[in-house]
Formats: C-alpha cells, structure tokens, sequence
C-alpha cells in the first residue's frame, strides 16, 4: 500500500508501464463525440498511480470530456513510482500528455527538470476563482502555476464503529486529551481504543503531522517541511512527546506497539470495520471509508462514521491533506489537448462526475456539495473546503523521497522506531534530523 493511496489497490495493480499499452479494465481508449468537436481525431494520454475503483472513476470524468470535445483518451497507470517511469518516458520521447502526480516534492520536481508548460490562461483563472490560494500555492514552482489540484484527501479524521462508541458510552472528543481519555474508556468495555498501521510508515507520519500543525501551528509547520526549521527545534520534541503518549499505552493500541507495527493500512481498517473487530477507532484519512464500504461492507454514516482529528494544546483543530495534480508535460505529442483537458478538469462540472461515483473529494469550492453521494462525504468535504488556506499538504509528501517517502529509510523507519520505543522523543528528533539534513542537501 502506496503511502498516499486512496483505496486498496484491484485489479491489475501492476498494469504495463508502457505507454502503449492499454488501459486496464477500460479496453480500447475511449473516443467519443465526432470530427465536428474541437478536439476530434486527438488522443490525450493520461499517466497516474491510479487503479482499480479510481481508474473507473476517472475514466468515467475522462469520457465526459471526450464527450464534450471529441477527443480520444487514454489512462495508463504508472504504478507507485511516477516519477521514475514518467523520465523513463520522457527520455525514450514517448512522454504522455498529462500526468496526475501525487506528490508536492514530485510536482516541483518535474518543474526543475522543465519537463512542465505552465498552465493556460483560463486554467489559472479558474483556481483563482474556484480554489483556495493555498491549492494555487502548492501547483506553483517559483510563482508560475504547473499544476491544477483535481483530487484531494483529508488526512485530519478519526474514522469510529458508532456501536463501540455509543456501547462504551463515548462521544466523539474535540482535544487531544479527551481523545485519550475516550481511548481508555472504549477500552475499558472491552475493545481496544486504536488500530494503528505501524507497518506502513506513512501512517505514523500522518499522525505526527496532525499533532505538530496543531501544537506548533501552521507557520512552523511550513517551516519544518522546507527543511527551513530542524527537527532539533522543541516544537518537534513536544509533537513527539504528546504522539509517544498514545504509542506508550498498551492499553490504547490494538496488539500493544507490537500488534500495530505488525498491522498494515487495509489490517487496521479491517481491526475496526471487520467482522471480527478488535479496536473502536481508526485514524487515517477519508479514503478509510471507501475501505469500510468495499471491503466490509459497512454503511458509512451508520456503520462507519468520523469526527475530526481533535485539537492539541490548546490549538486550532488541524487539517491536512493530500492530492493530485494534473501537469501537462511539454514533450507531450498532443499538449493542446492536454491542456485542454486541465481546463475541464478546474470545472465543477468535472468535479461533480467523479463526486458522483464515489470516493473523491474536490478541494473546488465551486463543487455542489450535493453531488456527493453521502451525508459522510458531503460533511468531510465541507470541511475540507471551509479550511481554506489553513489547509497544509501532508508534511512528507512535501519532502525529499529519501526522508519522507521511503519504506524502510527516512521519516518512516524512525517513526516505526519511535512507536517501537518512545521513551526519548529528544534522540527521535536528533535521528530525524541528521536523516532530514542529508536527504534535503541531496
């Protein structure tokens, strides 16, 4: 499981990572419209890690601009590492068109290596209407807009069985502290508080970006994912402190430290949400109740529901995503139309598409709420939106792969450590330091 993913990976997981290859589960590129359309006889290809359910949905918001337009699509997944099989591509003078790129740190990198056109007049017009300035800031490379935010995920909540709650006699808490205390009470009845993914590195990142942008506050946290403040810095200490609070308590964690670094995303959904549950609350991002639905098919809202991740002393409740960016790349042999396609893409109207089928969230305030499909997503992505610039991109995506993207190395390694043994937060951050220092330099 890709640190980053939104669903669990089916189908053809590893599709073909040529560019000629087809589409998995979608057949022929699709076409639709004819000649007489603006786009008729073009071909946009489209690369992205999606597959599975996503694909499906996306196909489903690319047939719509075929439809519009006249053009042919086709998208190709790349598999986990876009950035790798995109340059391959790129160098081999087969680059696609389009790439939707999960990644801040991969965005700006693409745009170092002037792989990338900067986006057309009308695309910028409708992020300045339609997003908020944070969404422009984080598509932009040195203030020259790349990149168009079609998908977000909101990594701030706390995903719960409302039957263990409501058995333990627990309402969704709104501090740090009461979420604890809520955790030995849900305990007490019987479950376990937390299924934590130990396993997947990426998630124990999650949990210290929520806790420092709450704690430290949205100007250090900006600070700290530029390398621009160590993670020597007390702030970083405190965070780890009042994470280690939570790691050290056996009776919070579902199997104890051991149980949760032997525990992958899918298992702790699974500890939660399946039929043989073993904790009352799991906390990752929104795509956790697309697991719950696929997976174990609970009714979100009535089986599954969430409350936001709660705030830490004493500060303001945080919200941190993640997303994809659509580029355009200029070796691309139909960039016309690619750009074309991020012009629909910056629409409601495309938005709404994929809101429709399901396990999306749009980060344009343009979007009717009311195309989602459920109560659940609606009130996750009100949220979302009505954080507006205090949004902040998850903290690792933002950083150099070395440090926060690499399972077993980095951030990830050092966090699963901390979780193993967190009785010094103050060596944790002299480690994350020195591996941060190296990485940020390369």
């Amino acid at each position: 499981m890709m640190r980053r993913r939104t669903t669990l990976l089916t189908g053809c997981t590893a599709l073909a990572l040529t560019f000629g290859a087809t589409a998995c589960g979608s057949g022929d590129p699709v076409s639709a419209g004819g000649g007489d359309k603006a786009l008729g006889g073009q071909t946009v290809t489209v690369a992205g890690v999606w597959s599975g359910s996503e694909q499906k949905n996306f196909q489903k918001v690319l047939d719509a601009f075929a439809e519009k337009t006249g053009a042919k699509t086709r998208f190709v997944s790349t598999g986990d590492n876009v950035s790798t099989v995109v340059g391959s591509k790129i160098e081999g003078g087969n680059a696609p068109d389009v790439v939707m790129v999960p990644q801040v740190g991969v965005l700006q990198q693409f745009a170092e290596n002037g792989w990338l056109k900067q986006l057309s007049g009308t695309t910028e017009k409708a992020v300045d209407t339609n997003f908020a300035p944070v969404w422009k800031t984080y598509g932009s490379v040195d203030g020259t807009l790349y990149g168009l935010y079609f998908k977000a995920a909101h990594k701030s909540t706390v995903w719960y069985s409302p039957d263990a709650l409501a058995q333990a006699g627990v309402e969704p808490p709104t501090t740090y502290d009461d979420l604890l205390k809520a955790g030995h009470t849900v305990s007490d009845s019987g479950l376990a508080a937390f299924a934590v993914a130990g396993q997947d590195g990426w998630t124990l990142t999650d949990w210290f970006e929520n806790i420092y942008l709450s704690q430290a506050g949205p100007e250090k946290y900006d600070a700290l994912a530029t390398h621009e403040l160590k993670w020597t810095d007390p702030s970083v200490v405190e965070a780890l402190t009042t994470l280690g609070k939570l790691f050290k308590d056996r009776q919070l964690l579902a199997g104890g430290q051991k149980g949760a670094l032997n525990t992958d995303f899918p298992g702790s959904v699974e500890k939660v949400f399946g039929p043989k549950p073993e904790a009352g609350m799991v906390y990752e991002g929104d795509f956790v109740a697309g697991v719950a639905k696929d997976q174990f098919g609970k009714s979100i809202g009535k089986d599954a529901n969430f409350f936001p991740f709660p705030a830490v002393g004493g500060g303001e409740a945080p919200v941190v995503s993640g997303g994809d960016a659509a580029v355009v790349l200029k070796d691309g042999k139909n960039s016309k139309a690619g750009m074309a396609l991020l012009e629909y893409l910056a629409t409601p109207e495309a938005a709404a598409v994929w809101a429709e089928a399901g396990g999306f969230l749009s980060p344009n305030k343009k979007l009717d709420l009311a195309s989602y499909g459920d109560d659940v997503t609606r009130a996750t992505a009100k949220s979302l939106v009505d954080a507006g610039d205090s949004v902040r991109f998850d903290m690792s995506d933002q950083a150099p792969a070395a440090f926060g993207g690499t399972k077993g190395a980095g951030e990830w390694k050092l966090l699963q450590d901390f979780l193993r043994d967190p009785s010094d937060p103050k060596a944790t951050a002299a480690a994350l330091e020195a591996a941060a220092a190296k990485a940020y330099k390369g």
